[in-house]
C-alpha cells in the first residue's frame, strides 16, 4: 500500500523494472498501459497518504481518480487500487477483472483476458504470491492462495490452493503441469 510520496516513487521504479523500461516517464504518444500504471499507483498514494494533506489535495485526488478511471475504461482494465504489490507488469491491453478483495504479491506479469475473483457472492478473493505469472485467459477464482514463483498456463482455471512454489499449472480445472517456475516468463531485468 503507497503511502508516501517515498513508496510511490519505489512502486514506480520496480514497475519499470518489471516491465524492462529505462524510464519511468511515459512517451507523449502511445505508452497508454504505462501510463495507467502510473496513473493506478498515484490514485494509490491519493487514496492512502498519511502525509496530513489528503484533506487539502482534494483537486489532485480527484484528477487522479479521474484519469485512473478514463484510462481503465479505455483499456478494458478493471483492477481496483491497492490489489497489486510493487513490480506490477502488463503485458496487453485487454480485458483484465481483478476482485478489489484479491491480494496480489512483488513481481506478477498478468496478460489479458485473466480474472481474479470471488465466487457465489462471496467477498472473499485469490491471495496470490510473489513473482506469478499469470497467462492470457488465466482465471483464478475464489478464496484460494497461489505460492510465490508459480506460473498459470493460459486458459487455465485455477479454483483450489496452489501450495507448491516454482511449478506450472494449467487446464481446466487446473493441474500441476511441470515443476518450471516462473522466472522464464518474467523480465530478465528482475534477476540482475
Amino acid at each position: 500500500m503507497i503511502r508516501t510520496k517515498r513508496e510511490l516513487a519505489e512502486y514506480l521504479r520496480e514497475d519499470a523494472r518489471a516491465n524492462g523500461r529505462s524510464s519511468e516517464k511515459a512517451k507523449l504518444v502511445g505508452d497508454v498501459i504505462w501510463k495507467f500504471q502510473r496513473a493506478l499507483r498515484l490514485h494509490e498514494f491519493q487514496l492512502n497518504r498519511t502525509d496530513g494533506m489528503k484533506r487539502l489535495a482534494l483537486l489532485p485526488r480527484l484528477y487522479a481518480r479521474w484519469r485512473f478511471h478514463r484510462l481503465s475504461l479505455k483499456l478494458g482494465f478493471s483492477i481496483p487500487p491497492n490489489v497489486f504489490d510493487k513490480g506490477l507488469s502488463i503485458a496487453h491491453y485487454g480485458t483484465i477483472v481483478v476482485s478489489k478483495a484479491a491480494r496480489v504479491g512483488a513481481y506478477c506479469r498478468i496478460h489479458e483476458g485473466v480474472t481474479i475473483g470471488a465466487t457465489n457472492g462471496s467477498d472473499k478473493a485469490a491471495c496470490i504470491g510473489d513473482r506469478v505469472f499469470l497467462a492470457s485467459g488465466a482465471k483464478i477464482i475464489g478464496d484460494v492462495c497461489v505460492a510465490d514463483d508459480v506460473a498459470i498456463a493460459a486458459n487455465a482455471v485455477v479454483t483450489k490452493s496452489i501450495d507448491e512454489a516454482g511449478t506450472t499449472w494449467g487446464g481446466v480445472p487446473a493441474r500441476k503441469i511441470s515443476d518450471r517456475d516462473s522466472h522464464a516468463n518474467l523480465n530478465a531485468n528482475l534477476w540482475k
